[in-house]
């Protein structure tokens, strides 16, 4: 596909460069006729060349080693602990750098 697409913008722009009867009498407009046949062909290459890799499928993930043990319930580094924060929104002036502006904020303690 990108053969294909780098192919095409190759014809492009030699066949945007070729000297055409409405261009003999314009100054100028070869040049403007290159500068945008080149912004197109650049485009076109470069989004070939950036466009994401094929799907590759889903990730497989390993399972735990046979000597892992799960740490014990209650134990604050366990990822299913959580510590009851108490939280609360408050109303704030807070200053945006023109005016103090009133906003609402969590505050835990």
């Amino acid at each position: 596909m990108k053969r294909r697409i780098v192919a095409l913008a190759a014809v492009a722009l030699v066949a945007a460069a070729l000297p055409s009867p409405v261009e003999a009498h314009c100054r100028g407009c070869g040049i403007a006729a290159g500068v945008v046949a080149g912004a197109a062909a650049g485009a076109i290459i470069g989004s070939a060349i950036a466009a994401p890799p094929a799907y590759a499928g889903a990730p497989i993930y390993d399972e735990a080693p046979a000597d892992y043990t799960p740490p014990p319930p209650g134990d604050p580094d366990s990822p299913e602990y959580i510590d009851p924060a108490s939280c609360h929104m408050e109303r704030q002036q807070v200053w945006d750098g023109y005016r103090y502006r009133t906003r609402r904020m969590q505050i835990c303690e």
